[in-house]
C-alpha cells in the first residue's frame, strides 16, 4: 500500500500547480488515453482468443461458412450442412441441419447400414435343401452371380457339381423391377438395372461391337456379339449412327441394335428381368441342363426357425446357406462407385433373411420402427439406391446415421468402405486431401448434389459432416467443387 501510495504521491507532484493549466490538461488527457488504449487493447485480445476458442459458426477466424454459401455455385440453391465433432458429440457448425432434402446417393448410407446389420460378414449366395432325388434351390437376391467383377463362384461350382435335378421354389417377390419414383424412360440405362429375387451377370448385357482387323485396304467388317450368349430375338439395323445404341421394348427382351461408327466400344444394357424367368432361362445355357421351378416353400407356424425350416408337399427340412463371398467386397464397391443395383439388391437381401419375403417397403418400414427409431427427424425412405426423388433425408439425420454407424460397426470399417480423395466416385476430387476424407457422394437429374461422410483435420479431429444441395442450376461438377472448396478449408483450419 504504502508503494503505490507514493506512485500517486509522485504523478500528482509531476502535475502540481506549478505548471501551466494547458500542460495539466494536455498531461491529464495523455494518461487517460494511455488507460483507455491498454484497456482495449486487452479487451480485443481477450475477443479474439473467445472467438477461435467458442465461435465454433466460424471456424476458427475465418467465415468459412458464409463464404460458401456465397459461392455463385450454391448461393441460387436449398444448400443443408451439418457438421459434428465425433470427440465432442456436438454440432460445431449447423445450416438448414433439420430441413428436407433430395439425398440421392448418400441413401446407400441407410441402405448399408442394413446390410452390415443384418447380412453380417457373408453375402448369402443361394439357399438349398438337398432332399431325395432333388436339390431344392432358394434364391437369397445376390447381386454377385456370375457377374465378372467377381471370378470366384461358390455358388456356380455347387450347381455344376450337383447330379440331382435342380428345382427353384418360386421366391416370396413381393416388390417391382424397377423402384418406386425411378425414372421410368431411363430403364435402358446401366445404372437402372432391374431389381430382381435370383439376378444373373448383373442383370445386364455385355454388347460389343469389335471391327474385324487384318483384311484389305477399304474392307470395313464390323460384328457385335453380347455376353451372356442370348437365345432371345436380336435384329440388326443400319450401321451409320455416330455411336453405339442398342434398345428393346419396357418388359421385353426383344433386341434391336444399331452398331456406330466409333470403332471397338461396349454398351452395358439391362435386360427384363420377368422375376426370375430371364435368370433361370440364361442359368440353363451356363450349366447346360434343365431346370424346373416349383411352388415356393413356406415355414410353418410357430416353427423355432421360421426362416430355415420349410415345409413343401413331399418334401420338407431344413435350409441350407452357401455363402458366396465376404460383405465388405460387395458392400465396398457399392459405395466406392455408388453401384445402384447392389444398393436394391442388398436390401432384398436384408428383407430375405429377416422377413423370408423380398419387399423393401415393408422392410424400410421395420428398421424405421425399430433399429432406426432415432432417427432425428424421421426421412422418407422408399428405395436402396437413392435413384428415386421421393427420398428425403435432413444433413442431421445423416450425422446422426455416421454416427450411429461408428459406433456400432467401428470408424475404421465404415471409413475403409468410403472412397477417399482420388478414387471410386471423388477420383477428381480431393487429390490432396488423400486419407483426411471419407465420404458417399450423390447426384441425381442435375440439381442434387449431396456429399456425406468423415473429416480428419489438421488438428487431428474426427468431424462427422453432411452437405445437400438441391435446386441448383449450375453443372453438377461446379457445385461438387464449391462443396470441396468449402470442405478443404475446414480440414486445414479446424
Amino acid at each position: 500500500m504504502r508503494v503505490m501510495e507514493a506512485g500517486k504521491r509522485k504523478v500528482s507532484d509531476r502535475l502540481n500547480v506549478d505548471r501551466p493549466a494547458a500542460c495539466l490538461i494536455k498531461e491529464k488527457s495523455r494518461l487517460i488515453r494511455t488507460r483507455v488504449e491498454c484497456c482495449f487493447s486487452i479487451f480485443v485480445l481477450a475477443a479474439l482468443i473467445l472467438a477461435s476458442c467458442a465461435s465454433p459458426k466460424y471456424l476458427g477466424r475465418t467465415p468459412v461458412p458464409a463464404r460458401f454459401l456465397d459461392n455463385p455455385a450454391i448461393s441460387g440453391s436449398h444448400t443443408g450442412i451439418a457438421i459434428y465433432d465425433l470427440e465432442n458429440r456436438e454440432y460445431i457448425f449447423q445450416h438448414n441441419g433439420d430441413k428436407y432434402f433430395v439425398p440421392a446417393s448418400n441413401t446407400k448410407l441407410a441402405t448399408l447400414y442394413a446390410g452390415l446389420k443384418y447380412l453380417g460378414n457373408g453375402i448369402p449366395g443361394i439357399e438349398y435343401l438337398d432332399y431325395s432325388d432333388t436339390l431344392f434351390v432358394r434364391a437369397t437376391g445376390d447381386p454377385t452371380f456370375l457377374l465378372a467383377d467377381f471370378p470366384d463362384q461358390p455358388v456356380l461350382s455347387f450347381l455344376q457339381n450337383t447330379r440331382k435335378p435342380v428345382a427353384f421354389a418360386e421366391p416370396a417377390w413381393e416388390t417391382g423391377a424397377l423402384g418406386f419414383g425411378w425414372p421410368w424412360n431411363f430403364f435402358l440405362n446401366y445404372y437402372m438395372a432391374e431389381r430382381s429375387p435370383f439376378p444373373v451377370y448383373g442383370n445386364v448385357i455385355n454388347w460389343a461391337q469389335r471391327d474385324m482387323a487384318g483384311l484389305d485396304d477399304g474392307v470395313k467388317v464390323t460384328y457385335i456379339m453380347s455376353s451372356p450368349r442370348l437365345g432371345w430375338p436380336v435384329e440388326i439395323k443400319g450401321g451409320d449412327n455416330e455411336a453405339l445404341r442398342v434398345v428393346r421394348p419396357k418388359g421385353e427382351n426383344n433386341y434391336v441394335v444399331y452398331p456406330g461408327l466409333e470403332g471397338d466400344t461396349d454398351l452395358f444394357v439391362p435386360f427384363a428381368t420377368n422375376g426370375m424367368e430371364a435368370a433361370l432361362e440364361l442359368l440353363q445355357d451356363t450349366l447346360g441342363r434343365e431346370i424346373d421351378i416349383v411352388p415356393g416353400f413356406y415355414a410353418s407356424a410357430g416353427t423355432a426357425d421360421n426362416h430355415n425350416v420349410a415345409y413343401h408337399p413331399g418334401a420338407s427340412g431344413k435350409f441350407q446357406t452357401i455363402y458366396s463371398r465376404p460383405a465388405d467386397s460387395l458392400f465396398r464397391p457399392m459405395m466406392l462407385y455408388s453401384d445402384n443395383f447392389f444398393a436394391e439388391q442388398v436390401l432384398m437381401m436384408v428383407s430375405h433373411r429377416l422377413t423370408g419375403a423380398m419387399n423393401e417397403e415393408k422392410l424400410i418400414k421395420y428398421l424405421l420402427e425399430n433399429e432406426l427409431a432415432d432417427f432425428p427427424g424421421k426421412p422418407r425412405w422408399v428405395d436402396g439406391s437413392g435413384l428415386s426423388r421421393y427420398n428425403l433425408f435432413s444433413p442431421r439425420s445423416l450425422v446422426w446415421l455416421l454416427e450411429k454407424m461408428t459406433d456400432e460397426f467401428g470408424i475404421e470399417r465404415i471409413s475403409h468402405l468410403m472412397p477417399t480423395g482420388g478414387e471410386g466416385t471423388l477420383k477428381d476430387l480431393y487429390l490432396e486431401d488423400r486419407g483426411r476424407i471419407f465420404a458417399k457422394t450423390g447426384t441425381l437429374g442435375g440439381n442434387a448434389v449431396s456429399l456425406s461422410g468423415f473429416l480428419i483435420t489438421e488438428k487431428g479431429r474426427t468431424l462427422l459432416f453432411s452437405v445437400l444441395v438441391n435446386n441448383h442450376n449450375r453443372d453438377s461438377m461446379e457445385v461438387r467443387t464449391a462443396v470441396q472448396e468449402f470442405l478443404r478449408e475446414i480440414i486445414y483450419r479446424y
